[in-house]
């Protein structure tokens, strides 16, 4: 079962810019789909981002034009560019990867967007 770690979260101000990582170890990174989720205070996990195995992306309507998903397969990584964030942007973000076998979670890495 693939494992997950997530890194890049931090505090910035709206209209700025961040980049979160995950990077995969065991599993065959290049087989797997990769989503980011999202959770803010009080609500419920959301689907932020897909990419599929074969590169394919799908975007929530709240994140399209703002945020980037791509994968490097070689590295075994899958990233998020987040820009113009907005404050409604806050949460912790999670790292997903689905195949025909378990799933697999990551630890989650906090997003604050705040003045």
């Amino acid at each position: 079962q693939v494992q997950l770690v997530e890194s890049g979260g931090g505090l910035v101000q709206p209209g700025d810019s961040l980049r979160l990582s995950c990077v995969a170890s065991r599993g065959i990174f290049r087989i797997y789909t990769m989503d980011w989720y999202r959770q803010a205070p009080g609500k419920q996990r959301e689907l932020v981002a897909t990419i599929t195995n074969s590169g394919s992306t799908n975007y929530a309507d709240s994140v399209k034009g703002r945020f980037t998903i791509s994968r490097d397969n070689s590295q075994k990584k899958v990233y998020l560019q987040m820009n113009s964030l907005k404050p409604e942007d806050t949460a912790v973000y999670y790292c997903h990867a689905r195949s025909l076998g378990p799933e697999s979670w990551g630890q989650g890495t906090q997003v604050t967007v705040s003045s």
